[in-house]
């Protein structure tokens, strides 16, 4: 880069292109917010039929093509950042070089060479003549002996001083050009495509940008100050209070999945920040199953004429070696996936509130993440977390039909506990974010899974009371509930933190459960007549006796008995899946602890 260019770049010039690109993005999220929680939530309120589906269709995209936008500018605007600050580096050491040539007599030219006046070495008789350097950049051991032996033999004494500012301005003009050729390409790479599709491609290639974005903004993303390492959630949030405006959309921009995953952010930027990796993770995986061979004929003619009359092709054979497995796995994920986007687009039916994803990960632990949020916990007044048990995963988090599995379950308990609570904020998150067993026997009949869950549960709900923003400054009243193996998690969550710390629950409930890992209620820490427990018959009296039997409980003892001295509500679930049903004693039961109206709750 020349001098002169150097010379008149104005970093701040790029910063306010980074602060025009952010506030589009900014723009786009506004567009994006208004399409999901205020124009299409009240279409499906008032409008039916194939129209009105194929507009919401037509919404949905437009939706999903603005926060492309936004994840595009907030790529755009970091990389102009970065650029700034690493041209900024430069451009200050240039003005300090010129500055200091200047007050001692040097005068510095268009080349970068500098001028030195004449003068005299202390003892020599005359002036030696002025002259002109020209300084190289970097140096070394070797280069820079010779320079101090060349300025000791000079008989000028500006010589030295001249050449050690050529030097630095060379330096000054080397990295600038550096920044300039590392900048240039990723620059470029985040141009967008000259069209109005906004295809898988583009989403798959915002992860693209993002690591070209990284490998070069080092530097500047270093001068951002990072989480304390191990931080605990209440260090999280506060590290996220003192970061500038700019900063944290710099970080969310090219960190997402780490912002999404931190216990103690506010709920709208892990969910901001799980939406980007969930599109951008949808996409990649469809383009990959859309590279997938098709599927040959699996059943063919037996040419020997031999009983069966049928036999598996070989050309099967190789394609389900070679795809069948990894085909299958990635559309389970995708199963979830699409059931999580499902909710989003079903906000403001029945009146569900804005969902926020406040973790995600396609193969996290095994069984993929997902904590999804009825309702913003930050501002609620009530909260209920669900823990699923065995056999929960991301292919199953939607169920089928109108099912909607484990994220149905927690649209069930908001819908229950809003009911209540006219005039409060209520919130329920379905939370899996532990490896549940895959099955009864023997991986449901061990303790490591809970003893691996729970403290990742506790660490979370310490999150929650972090984030949380009430009016008055009080916590949320937090109820946790646990299905099946979940309680076993949320029994052995309640038990993960020290008494120093301050309580993140306030009641437990505990449906069809094995055990708790505790053989008192009193020693979950929010009193005995703060725990609730209900079963059920056939299969559940199987799941529960069995836990009993099996050690889930300390010393055989599990939250449906007396001996427990937890409250032990009224159920009418027919079995080990029923607890959860709509319009059911089970369901009304768990709406009232969850709202904090106990004497609504019908017990034994």
């Amino acid at each position: 880069m020349e001098l002169a260019t150097l010379k008149a770049l104005k970093p701040s010039d790029f910063e306010d292109s980074a602060d025009a690109y952010r506030a589009t993005g900014e723009m786009a999220s506004a567009a994006k917010d208004a399409i999901d929680n205020q124009i299409t939530a009240e279409m499906r309120n008032r409008l039916e039929g194939a129209t009105a589906k194929a507009a919401l269709r037509e919404l949905a995209e437009l939706s999903n093509n603005f926060h492309y936008t936004q994840s595009e500018c907030g790529l755009v605007s970091t990389a102009l950042n970065g650029f700034a600050f690493d041209m900024a580096v430069a451009k200050r050491k240039l003005d300090a070089a010129l500055e200091d040539a200047r007050t001692n007599h040097c005068t510095v030219n268009a080349d970068g060479s500098v001028n030195f006046p004449a003068g005299r070495k202390p003892g020599e008789e005359r002036d030696a003549e002025g002259g002109t350097v020209t300084g190289s950049a970097g140096g070394g051991p070797t280069s820079d002996a010779l320079e101090r032996q060349a300025v000791n033999i000079h008989p000028n004494p500006y010589y030295g001083a001249a050449l050690g500012y050529a030097n630095r301005i060379a330096d000054a003009l080397r990295e600038a050009t550096d920044a300039d050729v590392r900048w240039a390409p990723k620059l470029r790479a985040l141009k967008a495509d000259d069209d109005l599709v906004v295809s898988d491609r583009d989403r798959a290639d915002v992860k693209s940008d993002r690591s070209g974005v990284l490998k070069v903004a080092d530097p500047y993303l270093d001068s951002i100050k990072n989480p304390p390492k191990g931080a605990t959630p209440e260090e999280n949030a506060e590290w996220w209070k003192n970061l500038t405006a700019e900063q944290r959309a710099d970080y969310l921009a090219v960190h997402p999945a780490s912002i999404g995953s931190m216990n103690g952010l506010p709920s709208d930027i892990r969910d901001e920040a799980n939406r980007m990796v969930l599109n951008e993770t949808k996409a990649i995986y469809q383009l990959q199953l859309d590279a997938i061979p098709k599927e040959p004929i699996k059943y063919g003619p037996n040419t020997t004429g031999s009983y069966p009359a049928a036999v598996i092709t070989p050309e099967w054979r190789e394609w389900q070696d070679k795809y069948g497995n990894e085909k299958a796995r990635m559309e389970g994920v995708m199963k979830g996936m699409n059931a999580i986007q499902d909710r989003f687009d079903r906000t403001g039916e029945r009146g569900l509130p804005e969902a926020y994803l406040l973790g995600f990960d396609p193969t996290g632990l095994g069984d993929g993440k997902v904590i999804l949020a009825n309702g913003n916990p930050d501002t609620a007044d009530h909260v209920g977390v669900y823990v699923p048990g065995t056999f929960a995963g991301i292919e199953s988090i939607g169920g089928d039909g109108d099912t909607h599995g484990d994220l149905g379950r927690g649209e069930r308990l908001w819908a229950e506990s809003h009911r209540l609570t006219p005039g409060q904020n209520v919130s329920t998150i379905t939370w899996l974010d532990y490896n549940a067993p895959d099955s009864i026997v023997p991986e449901a009949t061990r303790g490591q899974y809970a003893a691996e869950g729970g403290p990742r549960l506790h660490e979370f709900l310490q999150g929650n009371a972090a984030a949380q923003q009430t009016a008055d400054g009080t916590r949320a009243h937090t109820t946790v509930i646990g299905h099946s193996y979940g309680s076993t998690v949320v029994g052995v969550s309640a038990q993960s933190g020290s008494w120093k710390d301050p309580a993140v629950a306030n009641d437990f409930v505990f449906a069809g459960s094995p055990g708790v890992q505790a053989d008192h209620a009193a020693d979950l820490g929010v009193g005995a007549d703060h725990v609730w427990a209900m079963g059920a018959p056939w299969d559940d009296q199987v799941v529960r006796q069995g836990g009993r039997l099996m050690g889930l409980g300390d010393n055989g003892v599990i939250p449906t008995d007396e001996s427990f001295g937890g409250n032990i509500m009224e159920s009418d679930s027919g079995g080990h899946t029923g607890f959860f049903d709509g319009e059911s004693d089970s369901i009304r039961n768990q709406g009232a602890v969850i709202a904090g109206q106990y004497d609504k709750v019908q017990l034994e």
